[in-house]
């Protein structure tokens, strides 16, 4: 054998690269070298970037329960469960009469393993702790829309920025469609106002975050098509007195804040109201959607004791590798006992 390259020795007693390799001990490898040279990036094939701490979570087994301890990074071990903190949540969105659905932002090595290490492929699907934790999840009665299907399905278009740690213009737009559908026919609906919107698709051209603090020659810049969407000719704000709550890491702030996050009026939230016709609100925060978002989210509802009554639905959206790269999953009290 080859390590984790997965050789497998054929008759003549040479090696060929066995089809999907070891995928597990491939990420571990690759993350621990990045690690040792203090690197945040982990060179792929044709240009392809991917992040240090995302392959690290991909190798991490599963990471709940009695195992949560050994695998996390989380600043204190009470902390390294993301099942507990997220039943927690859960639970007061419930009380608060607010459904919660939970967008876990699939790995991109996970979608695009080939562009890791030419002897991966990533079908069939390798992310089977992910899904059994999506199980336990759904068996607690948390809605989880796993977006992984989808995207294997796409993957011949950019799902993911090649030199960027978060998902394409595209990705957001088919996140949105899927959201859209899953809760079309909820009652309340009905009673939002709608607004006209537009869209248009237009290329860009960027330097993804992947690049900083390279070694060696860095990938040429990228360039991605992005629907833009405006509202009376300007991006759609999000709006405070929106229904929905879109809540989460950087994946939601992408193609939408401007500046360090690439574009504007091209999002996740630009997308969502795209979809449903009208703004959705927004707290998300650049650093962990894990507990730094909700922290947010309770200095709101304590500043604006009606802010939670406005709600009907929360979008918790953030990256897979949160369950195992945050500094922790603490339970926030964002609804008053």
């Amino acid at each position: 054998m080859k390590g984790w390259l997965g050789w497998c020795l054929i008759a003549m007693g040479s090696a060929v690269p066995c089809m999907g390799g070891d995928f597990t001990a491939l990420c571990r490898e690759k993350a621990d070298v990045a690690e040792k040279a203090s690197a945040m990036s982990v060179r792929g094939r044709e240009g392809w970037l991917f992040l240090a701490a995302e392959l690290r979570h991909l190798a991490a087994g599963e990471f709940w329960g009695p195992a949560a301890t050994k695998v996390s990074r989380a600043t204190r071990p009470e902390h390294a469960d993301p099942l507990p903190a997220i039943l927690d949540f859960h639970a007061q969105m419930r009380k608060s009469g607010i459904e919660l659905l939970v967008v876990p932002v699939p790995a991109k090595a996970a979608i695009y393993a080939d562009k890791l290490d030419a002897s991966l492929s990533p079908r069939p699907r390798l992310d089977g702790v992910q899904q059994r934790f999506f199980k336990e999840l759904a068996g607690a009665g948390v809605e989880v829309l796993d977006l992984s299907e989808e995207f294997l399905d796409q993957c011949d278009q950019p799902m993911y920025c090649k030199t960027d740690s978060h998902w394409s213009g595209r990705a957001c737009e088919l996140a949105a469609k899927r959201i859209a559908k899953r809760i079309e026919g909820r009652r309340w609906l009905k009673d939002v106002p709608r607004i006209e919107v537009k869209t248009e698709t237009r290329e860009k051209a960027f330097e993804g975050d992947l690049v900083r603090g390279l070694e060696g020659d860095a990938p040429a810049r990228e360039s991605l098509p992005l629907r833009l969407v405006t509202a009376g000719g300007e991006p759609v704000e999000p709006s405070r007195a929106s229904p929905i709550l879109l809540l989460g890491d950087s994946h939601c702030l992408v193609f939408h804040a401007g500046e360090d996050m690439l574009a504007s009026a091209a999002g996740l939230p630009d997308q969502l109201a795209a979809e449903l016709g009208f703004a959705v609100d927004l707290v998300a925060v650049r650093g962990s959607g894990a507990t730094p978002a909700r922290v947010n989210l309770l200095r709101l509802a304590r500043a604006d004791a009606g802010y939670l009554d406005k709600k009907k639905l929360v979008i918790w959206c953030f990256s897979v590798r949160e369950f195992t790269e945050s500094t922790g999953w603490s339970k926030v009290p964002v609804v008053k006992p």
